[in-house]
């Protein structure tokens, strides 16, 4: 005992412990006043903007998009999905499904919307997962602009109107929306719909500023059918097929972006097993695309690439700095030795690290007010948000690094739909 507690001592008053401390310290500060400084121009300069440009868009301008929602035993949701669907506002468009190997019921409830609602229906016989549902669908959509949609999601009627007039640029490939959270019936569901306002929609609307975009959201995105198709289509053997095609698009120098006022209301997972599973499996897949897409640290001609990546790898070191140093305070604390640097009772660093936390989460939740008019009443829950949120998700942005030392696998990634609570 008396040797772990002078090992736990001597290591605290080294330098890589000191370096790993200021670093723990200061990323936080740093990346909330980047945040909220760079996503309020984000407002000023595209988002009304965009409002004033939407007033005088012409439908015949508009291109033809297909709404395209790959399903895995989705019974319980289709239906909904399929409804709000149909009631977009917008001149030509349409919607196509693609069971992929669903067992249970999905095939039955698309049938009623087959006859004059613009619906058609893909069925496959096995289920490959989400990607070569995707890939086997392309070919089929009619639409030069193809919406994803995930199939528990429920578009807004102007969806469509919000994200296709990006596609005038020919350089647009992808344009990612604004998903908000619909089922607020757990403590954890309200922890996300504080977080997708403040954490999500802000960082987006930086990196839109900063000229790459980590990546779409699977929930909602809209691609051009051509640059898809001219990457090689989603990747099967990816957990996250969403973030490796943003980043195959942005390396073939096409532009990727995101839409504040193109809402779609998705339900969240409501239990913590349900929204770990969720997490970690997000965390594998951002370790698989930066293994995959290392070279875009070595190239020059990848420099516009350079800030997404290196906050998304800072973030990396931060959550293991996270977990590393309360795993050494918690060990310090049990030998009745005070840790260096970290004390029950708030410090300087601690209050300034908590209040822009909880500012940049003001921030983020009034900015989305507009479009999500029950947001602010969440907002109690802010103050669980850096001291249970940051934990949980360290943890699986830890648990997912030896992810990003593996060669991704060469079979397709299939999707196991789980609803009630737990699913991934």
């Amino acid at each position: 005992m008396k040797l772990l507690a002078e090992l736990i001592v001597g290591l605290q008053h080294g330098w890589p412990y000191r370096l790993a401390l200021g670093f723990f310290a200061a990323y936080p500060i740093v990346t909330s006043i980047l945040w909220i400084t760079t996503s309020m121009f984000f407002l000023r300069r595209w988002e009304r903007a965009g409002a004033r440009d939407d007033d005088a868009a012409d439908d015949t301008a508009l291109p033809t998009v297909t709404v395209l929602i790959p399903a895995h035993n989705e019974a319980e949701v289709i239906a909904g999905t399929l409804e709000a669907a149909c009631r977009i506002d917008y001149p030509r468009y349409e919607v196509v499904v693609v069971d992929d190997g669903s067992t249970d019921d999905t095939s039955a409830r698309v049938q009623p919307f087959l006859a004059g609602r613009g619906v058609r229906l893909v069925q496959k016989k096995v289920n490959e997962g989400k990607a070569l549902a995707l890939n086997d669908a392309w070919p089929l959509c009619r639409g030069e602009v193809v919406l994803t949609l995930d199939a528990d999601a429920a578009p807004d009627p102007l969806i469509l109107r919000r994200l296709a007039p990006h596609f005038r640029s020919a350089r647009v490939a992808a344009v990612t929306g604004n998903p908000r959270v619909r089922n607020f019936d757990t403590f954890m569901a309200r922890l996300q719909a504080i977080e997708f306002s403040s954490i999500v929609s802000l960082l987006r609307r930086s990196q839109r500023v900063w000229g790459r975009i980590v990546t779409v959201s699977g929930v909602v995105a809209a691609f051009r059918r051509s640059a898809v198709a001219d990457v090689g289509g989603f990747s099967p053997n990816m957990p996250t097929e969403d973030i490796e095609l943003t980043w195959k698009l942005q390396k073939r120098f096409y532009d990727v972006r995101y839409e504040a006022r193109a809402i779609v209301w998705m339900t969240v997972p409501t239990s913590l097993r349900g929204l770990y599973r969720q997490r970690l499996r997000w965390a594998r897949g951002l370790m698989q695309v930066f293994h995959k897409h290392a070279d875009v640290a070595l190239h020059w001609k990848y420099r516009r690439m350079w800030p997404m990546f290196v906050e998304s790898a800072l973030s990396i070191v931060w959550a293991l700095c996270f977990v590393v140093l309360t795993g050494i305070w918690v060990a310090s604390y049990a030998i009745g030795v005070p840790p260096v640097g970290a004390s029950p009772i708030p410090n300087l660093w601690g209050m300034t690290i908590g209040t822009l936390c909880l500012l940049q989460l003001l921030v983020g939740t009034l900015v989305d007010r507009q479009y999500d008019r029950g947001i602010l009443r969440y907002y109690a829950y802010a103050v669980w948000y850096p001291l249970v949120y940051w934990m949980f998700l360290s943890l699986t942005t830890v648990l997912s690094l030896n992810w990003l030392f593996r060669r991704p696998v060469a079979a397709a990634v299939r999707w196991n739909t789980q609803r009630s609570g737990s699913a991934a």
